[in-house]
Parts: C-alpha cells; structure tokens; sequence
C-alpha cells in the first residue's frame, strides 16, 4: 500500500475511533484525529475519568460498529450549518472559525451513523480495510498543544494494510518497551531525574558520566584529525549577543527567562545560553583573518539550555539542558563544497561505528512566502545556499529527502533522520548553512585581491547532544554497549572468599591496561553472581576459582553466552585492549 493509501487508511482509523468514543460517552466533545507516523490519534474532552483499562471497551466497541462502514459520504456545509452541529463543542466551533475564515469550503464525511467534521483523504471501503488495528495507549494533550489551553485525553492507535504487518509492528513495540532508554537507563545507573533538580534536567551517574567520557573522547580524535580546534565558552551570556545574532526574537519562547542583574549601577539583562554559534562568532571575531587562515574550525561540547514545555519532554529525547557536540566552519565560498561534504562523511563514519545502516538527510529549505517573518530577508542568498546544499548531496550519492519551510531562520539545514536496530526513528544531528549571522556580527576575511568580504558558516552537530544520543544508543544496543563503550567492561566474579584477594590484584592489572574492570567478590553463591552479571550486560566476565589462581589461564564468559571459555591472561588482555582502542562494534 502506497504512503498516501496508508495515511488515509490511518485517518479512517481515528474517525472510527471517534465513534466508538461517542457511542460509549455520548457526551464527550471531540477534537481532531489525524494520521501519524505509524498510526494515528484522536483527542477528546471526557467528562468523566477514562483510563488505558478503557481501552479494550473501545475498540471492541470498534469492531462493532465497523461492519457497518461501507464508504465515506461527502457532504459540504455552510458556517451556520457547522456551528449549529457542534453548538457546544468549542473546539469544532474554533476549527470552523479557522477553517473558514481561511477561505476554505468546510466538508463533513459520513460513515455508518457517524458523522465528522473533516478535511478528507479516507478509505475507499473501511468495512474491509480498517480490520487490522490496534488502540495502543492514552496521554494528555494540551488543545493546540498551548500549555495555557485545556488539557484533553489523547488516545494513540495504529492500523496496517494487513494481520501480519500489524503483527510485526506490535512486536517491535514490546521489543521498544524492553528497550525503553528510561527503563534501562536506571537499571543500568547511567542516569537519573531528581524532583528537587528539577523537570527536563537528567544527572548522569557514573556509568553515564564513563559513556560521556569516551563520546567526548571519541569527537576530539576525530575531529582533531580533521582540522579541528577546540574552544570553550560560558553558559550564560547578555541580551545583545543573542539580538546580535537575531536569535532574539525568533528562539524567545524556546530559551529560560531572561535574567536582570544591577551592574555599575544600572541594570543589564542576560540569558542561559540556548544556542553555541553567537559565542564562536565573538572568537571569530577575536583577530583579523586572511582567506589563507579558511577554513577555521572551532569545536565544543558546549551545553546550553532550552525552555522545553514540561508536557514535551521525554527522559534523554526531550530535555532543558543538552550537551552538544558543536562546531562552527567559517570558509570562502570556494571552499563549502568541500566542507559541506566533509561533515557529511564525518555523519556517514558514525553511522558505521555505531551499527546505524537505515538512513536519511532531511534537507530544509525555506518558504519565500515566509521571508522577513520565519526567515531572513536575503532572497539570493537562500537560492544560492539551496542551490549549493542540494548539489553536494547529489554529488555524494546520499540519501536524503527535501522539505520546504523547515529551513532555520538564517540558512537551510540538514537533519540526520536515524532507524535504531528494531526500525525505530530519531533525529540524532544537524549540519546547518549560515549566511546571515556572520553578517550580523561583522565577521570578515581579506580575500587574496584584499579586499574585505563576508565567510559563509556550517553549524554541525554530527553526534547531536550527549542527551539524545545516549537515549538513541541505550535503546539501539538494548544496553548491550559495545565494549569501548560499556561503562564496565569486565567483571571479575569469585567462586569464595579466598579468591578476593587474587581478584583485587588480577584486577590491577586489567586496570593498568586502562580497561575499566569491576570485581564481585560478595559472600553469594557463583549462580546468583552469574545471573545478577546478566542483568548488568557486561561484555565480559571472568570467573575465578582455584584453577585460575594457580595458572595464568582466564575462565571467560562472553556477554549472551554460557559457555565458559579458558584463555591465556596475556591473550585476553591484548585482544580487549587492541578491540577497544579500535572501538569495534562487535565483541
């Protein structure tokens, strides 16, 4: 079935979702039901409680009534008309003000006895088409997604062409819920909430602080070899700056209160930092540069902060501080296509690294209509940029997709769309064109005619935040990290007591080749150590016993597995040692 087909299958879904809600509280007021990526919603103000337990009423409830949906009836209604159906319904009443005061005509779509205020794009016979379907969970939703609005009740579904393609995607949810980064990221100890901290804020424990650690490690090697130089900059800066770059007033809403302080007497304003570019913009800006000086680099894991709706965020995925693997290039326009294609070879890299082998740059661009409101003023620059973007990745041979209005508010960007292990999606980077900042703040470089002109920048974030990423990777490796990565890379579990001490000293030796090792010499029996080891997915375990403390052979056992494997100390240590240095995927 063609994306189109789907959608509307999806769509006809939630209207049949609507109907059963209205025929089990008649007097609950309905909103709207779209189809999504991989099913579709529908969201209502109930006016008694309704719980996920209701769920299984509903959609028996669907079944039901689905037998008697032969087609969709189009019929096109007046204002009046509309207002007088949904009388007191104030959430129909403010669509049909919407709708109409934007010169549309305003439809309803009948099926069966019900009947809904509707747009269109619905299944041609949803007696037969709309068999395969699941009710999925509930959630809050704020109308119109504006927290100052009523909180209404979101009930998610999904809906496929057929049993087993329903089937298969079922799976993969139980297999995302074993998955959950939220749940394994506290039975794993990488990271917290604190109610005291506050919403949105994660504290990384040790474990996360270990993964931290050697992304950082990672980013630098790379970039170093790269051409990269590193720089640091504050978490807070004033007003000005951020009105200099223009982020003021587009990224307002997204960034913390401002915060007024007495300075020499008078009072000056300023922000927690939502955004890195201004501030390698002044380092830029620290000393005159020559075309011969492009292109600069400048590199940090800079952390900023961002004012998330507290109903918008999501363990690691939506957060108010984020640690960003930030960059800033600044280059003649000779050089961008070079450039542009470097970074996008540096994202092709990580994929590999990390197992990431489905896809997509999503290239923004911007909307002409929109220009002076959503997006700079500079009509031939935004073609030119476009233009250039667009002809790197088809020279490159990448996969992308292109969407209009997207675009960031001074150049057209691209989001690095990523599919986890099981097929789940996330946005992981960014790599952004900039034409407008450098102008803003002045910045400059003498050409080889000497004359004075204006560099064009790339924002990239290859790595996203640590945030996002980890989230990303606990639910891609379910846990499972690959042994560069593993915050404990082996553990050493006693047969007895007497073999503690043996443990302690074998395990200095492990720690001198800098591999990160835990010893268990807790008074349990060997099996529960064993099975609590598991449950930790450490990469490798080794087992001692008085065999092992009379010999220099090792008795391994390899995360997954259960046969024991003897192996010589020396071996051991310089296969690990040599698979971590080259921060291979597999064990």
């Amino acid at each position: 079935m063609d994306k189109e087909k789907l959608e509307h299958l999806r769509h006809s879904a939630a209207h049949l979702l609507a109907a059963a809600v209205m025929e089990l509280w008649p007097d609950t007021k309905r909103t709207i039901g779209p189809a999504i990526d991989n099913g579709f919603y529908y969201d209502f103000e109930f006016s008694q409680s309704i719980t996920e337990a209701d769920l299984e009423k509903i959609e028996a409830k669907m079944r039901q009534i689905l037998p008697t949906w032969k087609k969709f009836e189009k019929t096109e209604v007046s204002v009046e008309q509309a207002k007088k159906e949904y009388a007191d319904n104030p959430y129909k009443l403010d669509l049909i003000d919407e709708f109409s005061g934007q010169g549309q005509n305003l439809t309803f779509y009948k099926s069966g006895n019900y009947s809904d205020l509707c747009r269109g794009g619905h299944s041609e016979h949803p007696d037969k088409d709309l068999a395969h379907f699941k009710l999925l969970s509930m959630a809050g939703a704020y109308w119109r997604g504006d927290e100052k609005n009523t909180m209404l009740t979101r009930i998610y579904g999904t809906a496929f062409p057929s049993q087993a393609e329903l089937d298969e995607h079922l799976k993969m949810l139980e297999e995302a819920k074993l998955r959950d980064h939220r749940k394994l990221g506290k039975e794993l100890k990488i990271f917290m909430t604190s109610d005291l901290v506050g919403p949105g804020l994660p504290l990384w424990l040790p474990n996360g602080a270990i993964i931290i650690e050697e992304l950082e490690k990672l980013a630098v090697e790379t970039e170093r070899k790269a051409g990269y130089v590193r720089v640091r900059t504050p978490h807070i800066a004033k007003e000005e700056l951020y009105k200099t770059s223009g982020h003021l007033p587009y990224y307002a809403d997204s960034m913390f209160p401002p915060m007024h302080l007495k300075e020499d007497g008078h009072s000056t304003t300023y922000y927690l930092k939502a955004m890195n570019c201004p501030h390698h913009h002044q380092i830029y800006a620290f000393e005159p540069h020559s075309y011969r000086d492009l292109p600069l680099r400048l590199a940090e894991y800079g952390t900023v902060y961002r004012y998330e709706k507290s109903g918008e965020l999501f363990g690691l995925m939506r957060v108010r501080t984020m640690q960003m693997n930030d960059a800033h290039l600044y280059m003649t326009p000779e050089q961008f296509e070079e450039e542009f294609k470097a970074v996008n070879d540096l994202y092709l890299k990580y994929f590999k690294m990390f197992g990431i082998t489905k896809y997509v740059m999503r290239f923004s661009t911007h909307d002409p209509e929109e220009l002076g409101q959503k997006y700079v003023e500079e009509p031939e620059l935004w073609k030119k940029t476009e233009d250039m973007v667009r002809q790197v990745l088809k020279k490159s041979g990448i996969n992308y997709v292109e969407v209009v209005n997207e675009a960031a508010f001074y150049g057209p960007k691209i989001d690095v769309q990523v599919w986890s292990s099981i097929g789940r999606e996330f946005t992981i980077a960014t790599n952004q064109v900039d034409f407008a900042q450098p102008r803003r703040f002045g910045l400059t470089y003498t050409d080889k005619d000497s004359q004075e002109k204006i560099p064009i920048v790339i924002h990239r974030a290859p790595l996203g935040t640590h945030e996002r990423f980890i989230g990303f990777l606990i639910e891609h490796f379910a846990g499972n990290f690959p042994l560069w990565l593993s915050p404990v890379q082996i553990k050493i579990l006693t047969v007895s007591e007497k073999h503690a001490d043996f443990a302690k000293k074998l395990a200095t030796e492990f720690t001198d080749h800098n591999i990160r090792i835990e010893v268990d010499d807790s008074n349990e029996t060997l099996g529960n150590k064993i099975r609590k080891n598991a449950k930790e997915k450490i990469p490798y375990t080794l087992v001692l016993g008085d065999k092992e403390m009379a010999s220099d052979q090792l008795a391994v056992r390899v995360r997954g597995q259960e046969k024991l494997w003897t192996v010589a100390k020396a071996e051991f240590i310089k296969n690990i040692s040599k698979s971590i240095s080259e921060r291979k995927l597999e064990l």
